[in-house]
């Protein structure tokens, strides 16, 4: 067993953003923790955190058997099995899902496999998840390929049966009492409307799933359905308000201490309040979207905070999820109601520069003094002579410089997923 670290604001340094990021690297693997160990860590008496592969697992022990929160990729499940009958030899009472994504929901079957018999509990929109899942495999194949690590354990089940269905689903909170001790599942909106959460008011331990990773919440993701800004603030706050003791997060090293608990949360509140207010009061003035993204600004006390570096999501795409969530998908501009391809676009305009070598010259130009503005002219360029090599070079070149300049990975593989495709099709495309 290892110590649990305190958390401090000492602590929200360059360790630490490295820690998360590593942890963020390796998200949907099906590998182990660093150095192929399972990490266990004792945060309270009887209380577990595990970290199979990049997800953490939170066992609770009780005299009935175990209360286990989230289960891992699919991959996890043997190594997740191992670990827990480390801890324990009691039996598997019951298995509560955060939320429905392949990292948190999958790795079960080593357990009913072994002959555990859980009760499985879940909110109920877990449910319609799951279904929309079985909809789309190949596209979260696809949105998965963004994720750095190469692509086993990326491909999502198709089959009904390949899902962990729980027995038990719940609307807005469910209380358990299991050997002889109270346990309380709570609903909330974050990362996907299906949130769950578990207190254990004895201990004063809570199970947040992905509602509390050590970084900015994960509330903009540019190619996922909604997330909820507003409600994920109010879940932060009402945490803050039982005054835990220790937070075992869905990724990133657990937090321990009442005042830095309550530090953190509330500070998950004032930030997403911030962007959600910012993004409204832009709305409500009739404001192009683009000009709203451009006028926020994040507080120094807000992003400087160590435990929430803006290291995977980005504050702008959390603004532009308010946006979605309240407006509609035009963006306010009057060529693009009914646009033109935008091939046809970035033919005309290189037609207009005299050249898609002009546009390829002022890109590489901009490339170090205006990075976002020389993507643009980098992009018209490739679009407008796709199968221009010097085209291709300089939209290569001018990404691969915006993807080392991004500090949010998200945004990093992204760019970096697109550019392997393009590079792909380039050599499909060669001569034999």
């Amino acid at each position: 067993m290892q110590p649990l670290p305190e958390h401090t604001k000492a602590a929200g340094s360059a360790a630490f953003i490295g820690f998360a990021l590593d942890q963020v690297v390796h998200l949907f693997s099906r590998g182990h923790g660093p150095g192929g160990e399972v990490e266990i860590i004792e945060v309270a008496p009887r209380t577990h955190y595990i970290r199979p592969g990049i997800v953490n697992i939170g066992v609770f022990e009780t005299d009935e058997g175990l209360l286990m929160v989230d289960a891992g990729l699919p991959g996890d499940g043997p190594a997740l099995l191992r670990a827990v009958r480390s801890i324990s030899d009691k039996p598997l009472h019951t298995v509560v899902y955060t939320h429905g994504h392949l990292d948190h929901a999958f790795g079960l079957w080593s357990f009913l496999e072994a002959g555990e018999t859980p009760t499985i509990i879940a909110h109920e929109n877990l449910l319609r998840h799951f279904e929309r899942y079985m909809k789309t495999p190949g596209l979260n194949a696809v949105i998965n390929k963004q994720l750095p690590g190469g692509t086993e354990g990326k491909m999502w089940p198709a089959q009904r049966t390949d899902f962990l269905w729980p027995t038990v689903t719940f609307t807005d909170k469910i209380d358990l009492e299991i050997g002889g001790e109270h346990f309380e599942v709570h609903h909330g909106k974050g990362e996907t409307d299906d949130c769950a959460w578990v207190w254990a008011p004895e201990r004063r331990v809570i199970a947040a799933g992905d509602l509390v990773t050590g970084y900015l919440p994960n509330a903009g993701n540019p190619r996922k359905v909604q997330r909820y800004a507003e409600e994920w603030a109010d879940v932060a706050e009402t945490m803050a308000r039982l005054r835990p003791e220790v937070i075992l997060p869905g990724h990133g090293v657990p937090v321990r201490g009442e005042k830095a608990i309550r530090d953190e949360l509330s500070t998950i509140t004032a930030y997403l309040r911030h962007i959600v207010d910012h993004t409204l009061a832009g709305l409500n003035a009739g404001m192009l979207h683009d000009d709203i993204v451009d006028t926020l600004r994040i507080p120094d006390e807000l992003a400087a905070h160590p435990r929430l570096p803006a290291i995977y999501d980005k504050p702008e795409f959390i603004c532009r999820n308010v946006i979605r969530r309240y407006s509609g998908w035009w963006d306010g501009y009057l060529a693009d109601l009914l646009p033109a391809p935008r091939r046809e676009q970035a033919a005309e305009y290189a037609t207009l520069a005299g050249g898609v070598n002009t546009l390829i010259e002022r890109a590489n130009q901009l490339a170090d003094t205006n990075i976002r503005l020389a993507c643009h002219l980098a992009e018209t360029a490739f679009l407008a002579g796709p199968d221009d090599p010097a085209a291709r070079q300089c939209y290569l070149d001018v990404f691969t410089r915006r993807a080392e300049l991004e500090p949010a990975l998200m945004a990093k593989t992204i760019f970096s997923e697109v550019l392997q495709r393009v590079q792909e099709r380039a050599a499909d495309s060669e001569p034999k």
